[in-house]
């Protein structure tokens, strides 16, 4: 075997993903808001992109011709004629387009309520509800707001520093030893400056644990009397249902018990919650679908969809002159803006794609409902649309559809199969969480159990095992049968 160095020629054949196919594939993870701050950073990088004007949008009022300069001033007749033609503009006014007609949202109602089929409104722009929302201020502002009326001094740097280690549900999360050592002060300090604390708005702030803040709401409401002490101390008995064991212990009856009990549910485990926090994120939907006759509409939200132009005017303005590094760098960057506009294009059209499958596949549910909703898998869909399943999975991902039965993410159609009893068509997982669901709420004062859940379910045609019924109903956020017999008998 010869170990001297040689050259070979080989062919060989790869795969390579270029930077521009990879964007692409990006692209069509990213969720509508998530394309609108990526096309943002992408038109700040690129000076040949730019937006597309609003074709909704009102026109610019034309310019005034400005009057002739006059030597002196102007007659009487003038500024009447003046002065009508200004009245006269005002109230030329087109009732059917200016704001005052849709001054509800129910005006103009389309498929999505407030917005069109689109997610337009008719000035081309979805309302910001988020600017409606007033959150007010946080916790810790309302704490020391009241705190600057009762305490001062060095107590009220105690008490800012406490303020400071409630959390948002109203609990102190720090030992008070931990922050008597690292202020300085004595234990008792800390301590009393809290009891003042434990006194503001809103009831139970301040305490250090769950008993403690219910036992502050109890003495607000002149409740706290022996037996609500000693029903405060026993939490774990009223969780678990010892109710027995609770009556003796409190030394009461069956009915001064519901009472007490029916007192405590009254009362705000979490206090400080009322205030501040973070704003709820809405969940805006990329995709709208309405029965329109026999069919069904489905579009983008337009309101949501960056849209884009090329500038060719300022490209070919420049390009006239420069260097050649210049003309090199706006050559790249044309391209880039080319291929992006194109990019955004095609996503759009493989989302309609996938979602006109989605409809066309699940037409059950969007007729009646989750009970008919089937099982589905990519695989069925890519092969149905003839794309890669890798493909329609990006195109699932982040995605929102909105109809007439909801909101609902992309993933939610795609469902694992339950057989059917009668060996017919199987059924899809959500559809049995459906009738768990339903089974559960109409129960009444007859608990069922998994075992009999088990058995009503074959009677409605669905085979499934008890550890699966059990997995269902956990996903549904339902106790067993225990724990809703204990729910039951402690509301009475």
């Amino acid at each position: 075997m010869s170990l001297a160095p040689r050259l070979d020629l080989r062919q060989s054949q790869s795969l390579v993903m270029t930077p521009q196919l990879q964007q692409a594939i990006k692209l069509l993870a990213l969720s509508n808001l998530e394309l609108e701050t990526f096309v943002a950073e992408e038109m700040e990088r690129n000076p040949l992109l730019e937006a597309a004007p609003d074709p909704d949008a009102p026109p610019a009022p034309e310019p005034v011709d400005a009057l002739p300069p006059r030597d002196g001033p102007a007659t009487a007749d003038e500024l009447l004629t003046q002065g009508e033609a200004a009245g006269e503009a005002a109230l030329d006014v087109d009732l059917s387009v200016e704001t005052f007609h849709h001054d509800s949202p129910s005006d103009g109602m389309g498929m999505d309520g407030a917005l069109g089929l689109n997610g337009a409104t008719a000035g081309g722009e979805a309302p910001d509800l988020d600017l409606l929302a007033d959150y007010g201020e946080s916790l810790a502002d309302h704490l020391l707001a009241q705190a600057g009326l009762v305490v001062a001094g060095a107590d009220m740097f105690i008490a800012a520093h406490l303020i400071d280690q409630i959390d948002e549900c109203g609990y102190l999360t720090v030992p008070l030893l931990d922050i008597a050592n690292r202020l300085g002060v004595a234990l008792a300090r800390v301590e009393a400056v809290l009891a003042i604390i434990q006194t503001f708005d809103p009831t139970g702030v301040g305490a250090r644990n769950l008993a403690e803040c219910l036992a502050l709401q109890a003495k607000e409401a002149d409740r706290y009397d022996p037996c609500m002490a000693k029903l405060i101390d026993n939490l774990d008995l009223l969780a678990r249902g010892e109710l027995g064991r609770l009556k003796r212990l409190c030394n009461v009856d069956d009915e001064d018990m519901a009472d007490m009990i029916r007192e405590l549910r009254g009362y705000d485990p979490k206090p400080g919650c009322r205030y501040g926090g973070e704003p709820p994120q809405p969940v805006v939907p990329d995709i709208y679908v309405a029965r329109r006759g026999r069919g069904w509409a489905i579009e983008m939200n337009a309101a949501t969809l960056p849209k884009l132009l090329v500038n060719r005017g300022y490209y070919a303005e420049v390009a006239g002159g420069g260097d050649k590094n210049g003309k090199a760098w706006l050559s790249d960057m044309l391209a880039s803006a080319n291929w992006l506009v194109k990019a955004l294009d095609q996503r759009q059209r493989t989302i309609l794609k996938v979602a006109t499958e989605i409809v066309k596949q699940q037409e059950a549910f969007f007729l009646h409902g989750v009970a008919h909703l089937k099982p589905m898998t990519l695989r069925q869909v890519a092969e149905a649309i003839e794309m890669h399943e890798s493909t329609v999975s990006r195109v699932t991902s982040n995605k929102y559809l909105s109809c007439e039965r909801g909101l609902y993410e992309l993933k939610y159609f795609f469902t694992s199969a339950i057989a059917a009893a009668d060996g017919g068509d199987a059924v899809s997982a959500e559809a049995v969480k459906a009738a768990i669901k339903a089974l559960i709420a109409g129960e009444g004062s007859q608990i069922l159990s998994d075992d009999t859940l088990v058995d009503l379910l074959k009677e409605k045609g669905f085979d499934i095992a008890r550890r699966t019924v059990a997995k269902y109903r956990e996903a549904l956020g339902i106790g067993s049968s225990v724990q809703r017999r204990r729910a039951k008998a402690l509301g009475g």
